[in-house]
């Protein structure tokens, strides 16, 4: 898998935190905190759970004071993710003596990958623990704590991802409104590709892809309830693969002209991409498809052929240009994203260089870039030639430094563009309007372009380093 928050901008990496959007319950109901690290997938298995724990009387809560039950739904990409989950188990265990002080219950609950990958170590080491459950078994949330209530500490690490997607809870209609215009749909999990940097495999598994019947439904289900804009998740969702109602076998392209025939699902997103998965017919969908975003993250990690063979990318610098060529031969405005690792076990200065002059070559307009960070029991842990931490850092700054210039530089070429953009949320000052452009940069709006929901036409006014400034045309 790749690192990937493009769609969640409150992510801004695998060790940010949010917490789930309070649903108001009756007052007698009990209250579930959420709080997610890590990636947009972590962001709608939150969502899952929640709509699992709606069925056993929670409704959900941004007060972590009120909360009846906390669940921290955990990212393993790297190290500094995974000891913020120490670090908060340790404040949580301090909040759960007090309120047990008061005579008040707090269930604590660790899940997602750093539960996978960790089980019962995490107990071990934070008996305030009472729940450590895996990504794939969240709709079983009911029953194990009615187990937990019962005064057992439960592990729930087994799964098949097949039962996942079979049971996956459904949110109502109200739910759905309540999370907005714009929602994200797994229809892939798990990862075959094994890079050596890499711990999804081992807390994901092999790689699934969803049924399109199932897709489909849930897809209906959303533009039903006023969602505009989905966004496909997957750990390699350019491998999904399945067959459609016409018997045939199905690639992610021909999925997307599926969903695009859907009445009011206006924009289509997918993400995470591995070059190797990117085919004929998903670069058609791109070219053919005008509700298909011209936006695509297709992460390369490095630009020296000899550190893309440690990490077992299994393709070349040369590979993954000549893929770009081919994506913008069919869609000339696409924007490119893509993922960084500098400092990788063995990496040079020479290999470094590399990655530079690949990402001068093909200019990004948004990236993530991040330094080595050895996950246990990955063969990049276990490699010769690990790189001094200060290099790393002097290598990270100066990539990101040509990277933040490539982002403005994009930017900057929005100025005076009409654009259609649609209106997500209320400003954070009276009277705006926070929209999304087709490259997925904030657009700041009055409110007087439009209501939330809407798709409108504007002109870019102003670009600023992170966001862009419109005009209603």
């Amino acid at each position: 898998m790749e690192l990937n928050d493009t769609i969640a901008d409150t992510f801004e990496d695998a060790g940010a935190v949010a917490a789930l959007p309070s649903l108001q319950g009756d007052s007698g109901s009990r209250k579930v905190f959420l709080k997610t690290y890590g990636c947009q997938m972590n962001v709608y298995d939150s969502q899952r759970m929640a709509d699992a724990l709606a069925s056993d009387g929670y409704a959900t809560t941004d007060t972590i004071e009120d909360a009846d039950l906390v669940l921290l739904n955990t990212c393993h990409i790297r190290e500094k993710a995974a000891e913020k989950v120490y670090s908060e188990l340790g404040r949580l265990r301090d909040l759960k003596a007090e309120r047990a002080e008061r005579g008040q219950e707090m269930l604590v609950g660790v899940a997602g990958c750093v539960a996978q990958a960790e089980g019962r170590e995490i107990i071990r080491r934070s008996p305030a623990v009472d729940l450590v459950i895996g990504p794939q078994t969240y709709h079983r949330l009911p029953d194990v704590l009615r187990r937990v209530r019962g005064g057992a500490k439960i592990v729930e690490t087994d799964y098949a991802i097949e039962d996942k997607f079979e049971h996956l809870p459904q949110p109502t209609r109200a739910e759905i409104k309540r999370r907005g215009v714009t929602a994200f749909l797994t229809v892939q999990e798990g990862c075959d590709k094994f890079c050596t940097f890499c711990v999804v495999p081992y807390t994901r598994g092999s790689e699934i892809s969803r049924p399109v019947a199932q897709i489909v439904t849930e897809a209906e289900r959303l533009a039903e309830a006023g969602v505009r804009e989905v966004t496909l998740l997957g750990q390699n969702v350019n491998a999904w693969h399945g067959h459609g109602p016409d018997g045939k076998p199905w690639g992610l392209g021909r999925l997307l002209f599926r969903l695009a025939e859907i009445p009011g699902l206006s924009r289509l997103r997918y993400t995470t991409s591995h070059p190797r998965d990117m085919d004929d017919a998903l670069i058609a969908a791109h070219r053919d498809l005008d509700s298909l975003m011209p936006y695509l993250h297709l992460p390369v990690q490095s630009g020296s052929d000899r550190i893309l063979k440690a990490m077992n990318r299994r393709h070349k610098a040369s590979d993954y240009l000549k893929l770009i060529e081919r994506i913008r031969a069919a869609r000339g405005d696409i924007a490119m994203s893509g993922d960084f690792i500098v400092g990788f076990p063995g990496e040079t200065d020479a290999d470094f260089e590399a990655t530079m002059k690949l990402v001068r070559e093909v200019g990004y307009a948004a990236s993530y870039s991040f330094k080595y960070s050895p996950r246990p029991g990955t063969p990049g842990a276990e490699m010769d030639g690990h790189v001094d931490e200060a290099v790393k850092d002097e290598r990270l700054q100066e990539l990101q430094a040509l990277l933040n210039r490539q982002q403005q530089d994009f930017n900057a070429t929005m100025h005076g563009v009409v654009m259609d953009v649609l209106i997500e949320k209320p400003g954070r000052q009276a009277g705006q309007r926070i929209g999304r452009s087709p490259w997925l940069q904030p657009v700041i709006l009055d409110e007087k372009a439009g209501e939330i929901g809407d798709i409108v036409k504007v002109r870019i006014t102003r670009a600023g380093p992170g966001s862009l400034f419109a005009e209603p045309v």
